[in-house]
């Protein structure tokens, strides 16, 4: 009364949450790189019976319960992107659709996260593992196993990043790879060791594609090549942690070490970067 506003509750507040949830994922979700995940992550959402609360009656307490429930399901990790999700739509609802809602998951409290990955292969496991990746052993494996692994622990690029790359992309005089796409948004430039330019000089071109293989191929063939070189728990994404740890005892100016990485924060390459304390000795003298 004091301002000379008003607004019908009964156009905002009376809306459920999974009409909220639904326009998001057409709307917004479809124009992201990670559509596909959150496509899922919202579907499943959409799901639960917190879709069919209005907002009115979608309170803190509902969400509290909503992740306690599937702290029993689900990963402490899977459960806080599931809430940030949460977050994420109803903020846009406020700020985009022009609707007068509180946001009930911004009190909920958050999962602890667990300490980032810290699985780095001995040497002798390495061999192994590309001893068992090798095509040559094996005439229904891939040949392009071995050079994708390879690739991935002298660049430090993600698997996606390295099974979309184009030849067109890749510069062998200028030592240099351009990725137009990254998982930040953001294009780079990604500098290529010697031992990265004989790798790809040692390639077929047979397709635009540097390494012509789907993902599927990757997800299938490195479980089954862990087990028979009897390496435990090691994912294709922990090669990365791998190089950026070899990198860095190159490229000790943490800039540059994240120019190549393609990491956009310190904090988020600090999970990546593992020494040993005998190394640090070493350095100090």
């Amino acid at each position: 009364m004091d301002d000379g506003t008003w607004v019908d509750p009964a156009g905002t507040t009376d809306i459920t949450f999974g009409k909220l949830l639904g326009r998001y994922k057409e709307s917004v979700t479809q124009t992201k790189r990670s559509r596909r995940s959150e496509e899922y992550r919202i579907g499943k959402i959409m799901r639960h019976k917190i879709a069919e609360y209005s907002m009115r009656n979608l309170t803190t307490s509902i969400l509290a319960e909503y992740r306690d429930q599937r702290l029993k399901e689900a990963s402490n990790s899977c459960v806080c992107r599931e809430l940030a999700t949460i977050s994420a739509v109803i903020t846009h609802a406020q700020r985009e659709w022009g609707l007068s809602i509180n946001n009930p998951a911004k009190l909920v409290k958050k999962p602890r996260l667990p300490p980032g990955r810290n699985r780095l292969l001995k040497p002798a496991e390495l061999d192994r593992l590309l001893h068992e990746l090798n095509a040559e052993r094996h005439e229904l494996r891939s040949k392009w196993l071995v050079p994708l692994a390879n690739l991935a622990l002298e660049t430090a690029m993600r698997q996606g990043e390295l099974l979309s790359l184009l030849w067109r992309h890749v510069d062998l005089e200028r030592r240099v790879a351009y990725l137009p796409i990254t998982k930040n948004g953001k294009d780079r430039y990604v500098p290529l060791s010697s031992a990265a330019i004989a790798i790809l000089k040692s390639l077929d071109r047979v397709d635009e594609r540097v390494i012509p293989i789907s993902q599927n191929v990757v997800l299938c063939a490195w479980p089954r090549a862990c087990k028979r070189a009897d390496i435990e728990d090691f994912h294709f994404h922990d090669l990365r942690h791998m190089a950026t740890t070899r990198l860095a005892q190159k490229l000790p100016n943490v800039i540059e070490l994240s120019a190549v990485t393609g990491h956009s924060n310190v904090q988020m390459l600090k999970r990546y970067y593992h020494t040993t304390p005998e190394e640090l000795a070493l350095k100090i003298g």
